[in-house]
């Protein structure tokens, strides 16, 4: 416990962030249990750590009594006034310890919890810094892909996380060292570290490009107000302007289609399909059924519309395997019954 000890410390808090308060905490925990181990669990010590002085003090612990009855935490007057004559009967009289007296088990014990405390310190960083993410994209470097679960482990900048297969957009490959967008979905406190989910599945992931993508979106000018997805296949995003002399949609297209066409290359080719949104609920829904011409919508019960299309856009409207459809239900809330015009 000399200069490089508390050098150490100073040298963690500027490169992990760990505080040196928090650590000076462990530090005396840690010699409190090696004391312990050393002389005894009952036996008492208390503990100076100066940083100032760069000097770490121990100081062993007796209770001043007249007769002795466990030698670990007591001793008589007499004995105590040899130490210090202002020792008094009652009082708490205190011996100080070498450092070096400490046996090699006991600076092991020591050292391995302050090595657990700044585990625990740097676990804790992690999930906060993970949980100032929660439900935002992050750039990760694929690392490797298990041949058998086809899951891609990934480094954050953070931490080692894994990408599962199932929150993968259906097709995609990456190669190890490829930078990707992912979407962190959840972050759960394990004893480990945080045990983090992410995903390129989840609309979240689109809503996110959108936003890094659209300075109308980041301004507030334009506000997304829902967004569906089949991943790997086709997304809806239903927009909306405040200002009157913004269009939305062609905001989030850009000019010579840059914006959607970024948006569309990150997510492997998938289908975006941009839609007006609108508090009148047969235009919303007229226009969640894009690409399709719509030439009625009948609003029948709540929650429940009827759709008239002409007999060359029905297959266009209902959309293959009935994903446009499905789609368009999901962002307006509406349970649609398409039908062919009479």
């Amino acid at each position: 416990m000399n200069n490089e000890f508390f050098e150490a410390l100073d040298l963690l808090e500027k490169q992990k962030g760990i505080p040196k308060e928090y650590m000076l905490e462990r530090v005396e925990a840690a010699l409190v249990s090696a004391f312990k181990r050393d002389q005894g669990a009952g036996a008492n010590v208390r503990i100076v750590l100066d940083p100032d002085k760069r000097d770490v003090r121990m100081f062993r612990q007796y209770d001043v009594v007249e007769e002795v009855e466990n030698p670990e935490t007591q001793i008589t007057v007499e004995d105590a006034k040899k130490m210090n004559r202002h020792y008094k009967l009652g009082g708490v009289a205190e011996q100080e310890l070498k450092m070096k007296n400490f046996r090699r088990l006991s600076a092991q014990t020591a050292k391995q919890v302050i090595i657990q405390g700044i585990r625990e310190a740097e676990r804790g960083m992690m999930i906060k810094e993970y949980e100032n993410k929660h439900e935002e994209i992050i750039t990760a470097t694929v690392m490797r892909t298990d041949d058998v679960t086809g899951n891609v482990t990934v480094d954050t900048g953070t931490s080692m996380a894994t990408l599962i297969k199932g929150e993968q957009i259906p097709g995609e490959t990456f190669a190890d060292g490829e930078k990707i967008k992912v979407f962190v979905t959840e972050v759960r406190k394990e004893s480990k570290g945080p045990l983090v989910t992410l995903s390129r599945t989840h609309p979240g992931l689109v809503k996110r490009l959108f936003e890094l993508e659209v300075p109308e979106i980041q301004d507030g000018t334009v506000i997304i107000k829902g967004v569906t997805r089949e991943a790997g296949s086709r997304s809806k995003v239903a927009v909306y302007s405040r200002d009157e002399n913004v269009d939305p949609v062609g905001a989030c297209i850009g000019a010579r289609s840059m914006r959607i066409t970024n948006i569309i290359r990150e997510l492997g080719g998938e289908k975006i399909d941009i839609i007006k949104y609108s508090e009148t609920p047969e235009e919303y829904i007229s226009a969640a059924l894009s690409p399709a011409t719509i030439n009625e919508v009948i609003i029948e019960d709540e929650r429940v519309c009827r759709v008239y299309v002409d007999a060359d856009q029905l297959s266009l409207a209902i959309g293959k395997e009935g994903q446009n459809a499905r789609l368009a239900a999901r962002l307006t809330g509406y349970k649609i019954d398409i039908k062919v015009s009479q």
